[in-house]
């Protein structure tokens, strides 16, 4: 399959995506024997000879093997391989498994289940499918009335003009100042749990993803990290129904 060549250059380990787009512009890769110098040009490992610098690349995506890594981010760390801003990196927290990127987002002041990968087609089908859950512990200043919860359930339309798609709210324990809820989305609009309490004046004051698809983060302390079975990627695609073992803290 056809992919762009910076992201082929940075699945090899030659360098960082944008490492690879400044390659590309020095006009330091070649696609069957062509100088290529504009990014986005895309081309096919299985078919066509990217060199680097002279050197072959193609092995080294051949022997290329997946990895998924399941990690409970802390609140504090950047979902990205990279950031201009010097702030700590998601990806900082898992070492000697070679150039891994986080799989969706989980903004800055969220925690919770994160999945690090070197596999871009494991990356686009999560991040593509409108089938696989993402599930959420979520804190809010206030207690929100029945009647605003419904609207969030409806789907509302978010000050930024997204619409949302209905959602799966349930109520936790709640207590006198705060409320709790699970929420279950199907869809990931930037900071869209934020922006939806937002809209019907209370504002999220913690969050947390509990799951993806029937993966659950289990007892993972925050911080930590495993390296996923088949087993558990197979969860990630399966009915996700009603995840156990998932505590609110």
């Amino acid at each position: 399959m056809a992919e762009r060549l910076q992201k082929l250059i940075a699945q090899a380990g030659i360098a960082s995506r944008r490492g690879a787009e400044q390659l590309i512009l020095d006009g330091e890769v070649s696609v069957n024997g062509e100088i290529v110098t504009t990014l986005g040009t895309k081309a096919d490992p299985e078919k066509d000879h990217i060199k680097v610098r002279g050197r072959l690349i193609n092995p080294k995506l051949t022997a290329r093997k997946s990895v998924y890594v399941l990690v409970n981010k802390p609140k504090g760390y950047l979902s990205s391989v990279s950031d201009p801003e010097g702030r700590k990196l998601v990806t900082d927290l898992v070492k000697g498994k070679g150039r891994l990127h986080p799989v969706g987002r989980l903004d800055f002041n969220s925690e919770g289940l994160i999945i690090l990968t070197n596999d871009g087609k494991f990356t686009d089908r999560v991040a593509s499918s409108k089938a696989v859950a993402k599930i959420y512990e979520v804190k809010v200043k206030g207690l929100p009335n029945n009647n605003a919860i419904n609207k969030l359930r409806r789907g509302i339309l978010l000050e930024d003009g997204f619409k949302t798609a209905p959602a799966e709210i349930r109520e936790l324990k709640s207590t006198d100042k705060n409320g709790w809820y699970e929420v279950t989305l199907f869809e990931g609009h930037n900071q869209q749990i934020r922006k939806m309490f937002d809209a019907v004046g209370y504002s999220v004051v913690k969050l947390r993803r509990v799951a993806i698809g029937g993966l659950t983060i289990g007892s993972l302390p925050v911080g930590d990290s495993r390296q996923l079975s088949d087993e558990d990627i197979k969860a990630v695609f399966a009915s996700a129904g009603k995840p156990a073992g998932r505590t609110r803290r």
